[in-house]
C-alpha cells in the first residue's frame, strides 16, 4: 500500500472512531508500527490529526473529545463481553452495587441482570435499561442529571444523590487510562459524578479493555493507586498489563 493510500486510510479510522491506537491501525492496514508512526508524524505536521500517547486523536480535540454511545457499542464487543462476563463474578446476592455509564458497563449490566438479586445505583440510562429487560428482581436507582453524548447522567444532581450513598461495590467505565493521567474522561462534569462514585463505594473496580491504555481525557477520575482491582482483556500489550499489577491490588483478565 503507497504511504497516500495508508495516509487516507488512517485519517478515515480517526474520524470515524475520534481516537485510534498506533497498533490497531498497524493491525488494520498490515505494516509495521514504525511504518504507521511515520505516516502518523506526516499527517500531523500537516494538521490533519493529533498526536496521543500511544495514538492519534482528531485534530483540535484532544481530552475532549466524547464518542457516543452508540459508536463505542459496536467496538471492541468481543473484549468487552469477557470483560462482563469476568466481572460479574465479582457480585454476590444482596450488594449495593454502583455502575457507571459506558458501554463496557452496559454490557456488565446485561450480564448482571440474570445474576443474583441486587440493589443497582447508576447515572446511566441504558444500564438501567438491561435491567428492565429482565426479570432479575434487582431494584435500579437511577440518577438525575444533565445527559453526555456517551449516555451518563452528570452534573450537580447526579453528584449529590451520589454522595448520601454506601456502595458495597462500584463497577467504574472509563475512557482512558494513562501511566501519567490515571483513569480519565473527556468530560469533566462526569469527571465529577464518577468521584463521587468512587467515594460512597467500599470497592472499587475499573472495567476497561485493551483500547483504553494510553488514551487520556481531559477529567481526571483516580489514579491506578485509588482503585482496588481492573478488569480488562487479553489484548492488553504486556507492558501495560505489567505497569498495572505493580500498581493494582487486583489485575484480573478476561478470555
Amino acid at each position: 500500500m503507497l504511504a497516500a493510500a495508508r495516509q487516507s486510510a488512517i485519517l478515515d479510522a480517526v474520524h470515524e472512531e475520534g481516537v485510534v491506537k498506533v497498533a490497531d491501525l498497524a493491525h488494520r492496514l498490515g505494516v509495521s508500527a514504525v511504518t504507521v508512526r511515520r505516516d502518523v508524524d506526516a499527517l500531523s505536521d500537516a494538521g490533519l490529526l493529533t498526536r496521543v500517547h500511544g495514538g492519534v486523536m482528531v485534530q483540535g480535540e484532544v481530552g475532549t473529545h466524547e464518542p457516543g454511545f452508540a459508536l463505542k457499542s459496536t467496538q471492541h464487543l468481543e473484549e468487552k463481553a469477557a470483560i462482563a462476563r469476568e466481572a460479574a463474578a465479582l457480585v454476590q446476592e444482596g450488594m449495593a452495587v454502583g455502575i457507571t455509564a459506558g458501554s463496557t458497563t452496559w454490557m456488565l449490566a446485561k450480564a448482571l441482570s440474570a445474576g443474583p438479586r441486587i440493589t443497582v445505583v447508576t447515572n446511566s440510562v441504558r444500564v438501567m435499561e438491561a435491567f428492565d429487560a429482565s426479570s432479575s428482581g434487582s431494584v435500579v436507582l437511577l440518577t438525575g442529571g444533565e445527559r453526555t453524548p456517551s449516555d451518563a447522567l452528570v452534573g450537580p444532581l447526579a453528584t449529590a444523590s451520589i454522595r448520601s450513598l454506601h456502595l458495597d461495590l462500584l463497577f467504574l467505565g472509563v475512557h482512558g487510562m494513562d501511566e501519567r493521567a490515571g483513569f480519565t474522561t473527556p468530560n469533566l462534569l462526569e469527571a465529577e459524578t464518577n468521584q463521587a462514585f468512587a467515594s460512597a463505594s467500599r470497592r472499587l473496580i475499573v472495567v476497561a479493555d485493551h483500547s483504553k491504555w494510553g488514551v487520556q481525557g481531559i477529567g481526571s477520575i483516580c489514579g491506578f493507586d485509588d482503585v482496588d482491582g481492573i478488569v480488562t482483556d487479553a489484548a492488553l500489550p504486556g507492558p501495560a498489563l505489567s505497569y498495572l499489577r505493580d500498581r493494582v491490588p487486583s489485575v484480573r483478565v478476561a478470555g
